[in-house]
């Protein structure tokens, strides 16, 4: 895995001197901007950033104000083992190009600015934790792929708040089959026991007030296993923050 993190700081770096000699284009669109790591205008009014009114817990875009607790229908069905949940902006057709291609393309110049908007999103969370803790990826899955979009993100994350950050503290058992066409409950038994705490981690994590981070929220299923773990390895609180947030109706009861 460190071997894969010095990969990717490579790459960045690489994207940097890159962006010293070409003109910055557009994260969304790749037009000419200003700065590098933003986007035009056009491509700023297409992304629906999420703001209160939320679900206290898992942090779901409300139409009308029920209330500061108030729970979602999901939330009320089913308890999490995380705290409160957190995301930058709605997944949507236009938001869905930025998380694919930093997620499977490469395009990993926009690191910097996603981890300055999930730290305006996420303040209170990041103000409350100790540590910030990647979800993580399965062996094979990070060989293929090179990196771990939520281990860059936290890493960037850290720089940005001063929260430390320990990519390697949770592994992935097992490789899960993918859940893009699953429902809440086949996510939750698709998750269910796949992730355990790194060999040595029970010290960091004893009393630990964890943020994990992640690219997608989708149902919440795979961040809750990550966080029933740690919580049952004696972490004293464990918060979520995205980049990205699935928004469907929500049942209720």
């Amino acid at each position: 895995m460190r071997a894969n993190i010095a990969v990717s700081s490579l790459r960045h770096w690489a994207n940097v001197a890159l962006g010293a000699v070409l003109p910055a284009r557009c994260l969304g669109c790749g037009v000419v901007v200003e700065r590098p790591g933003t986007l035009c205008p056009a491509c700023w009014r297409t992304i629906d950033f999420l703001a209160p009114p939320l679900c206290a817990c898992c942090g779901m875009p409300f139409e009308v104000d029920p209330g500061e607790a108030a729970l979602c229908g999901a939330c009320l069905a089913h308890k999490r083992h995380f705290a409160r949940a957190r995301a930058v902006f709605r997944y949507s057709e236009a938001s869905r190009r930025l998380i694919l291609g930093f997620k499977h393309g490469d395009r990993l110049q926009g690191t910097k600015a996603y981890a300055a908007w999930m730290a305006r999103a996420g303040a209170e969370l990041l103000a409350d934790a100790s540590l910030l803790v990647p979800v993580p990826l399965h062996w094979t899955r990070l060989f293929m792929r090179r990196y771990n979009q939520a281990a860059l993100l936290a890493n960037a994350l850290a720089t940005a708040s001063g929260v430390p950050c320990v990519p390697d503290l949770l592994l992935r058992k097992r490789r899960t089959p993918s859940q893009g066409r699953l429902n809440a409950a086949e996510r939750r038994r698709n998750v269910r026991d796949a992730f355990a705490p790194s060999a040595g981690a029970a010290r960091r994590i004893r009393g630990a007030r964890v943020l994990l981070i992640d690219d997608v929220f989708t149902t919440g299923a795979t961040v809750d296993a990550c966080a029933k773990v740690l919580i049952e390895s004696g972490a004293a609180h464990v918060d979520v923050l995205a980049l990205a947030r699935v928004v469907r109706p929500q049942p209720f009861g």
